[in-house]
């Protein structure tokens, strides 16, 4: 069971994800996309990943826009398995698009 991550964690991990921002227990953060469908595909992509984690985001889908929050309700807080799945989320949104 993974453990509520120091603040010193935090900090550092958020070094290695410059565009999540930490909200309380949370990190967050907005991808922005050329299309609405765009940004359905992303979630799709996202979805699996979160799902095999079983480690489950809230996802708020808008107009060429996808955000994202994160946290581990269980443990009331930040931990190891938020850090991972930002990284798999960054990923998705750098891969190249086949079209």
């Amino acid at each position: 069971m993974p453990q509520i991550l120091t603040e010193e964690q935090i900090t550092s991990a958020l070094e290695t994800l410059p565009e999540w921002t930490r909200e309380g227990g949370e990190i967050t953060r907005t991808f922005a996309f050329a299309s609405y469908l765009a940004g359905i595909a992303f979630v799709d992509k996202i979805a699996l990943d979160a799902e095999a984690a079983n480690h489950h985001p809230d996802i708020f889908i808008g107009w060429r826009k996808v955000t994202l929050r994160l946290t581990t309700h269980s443990k009331g807080g930040l931990t190891e398995k938020d850090i991972a799945l930002a990284q798999k989320c960054d990923q998705a949104a750098a891969a190249p698009k086949s079209e």
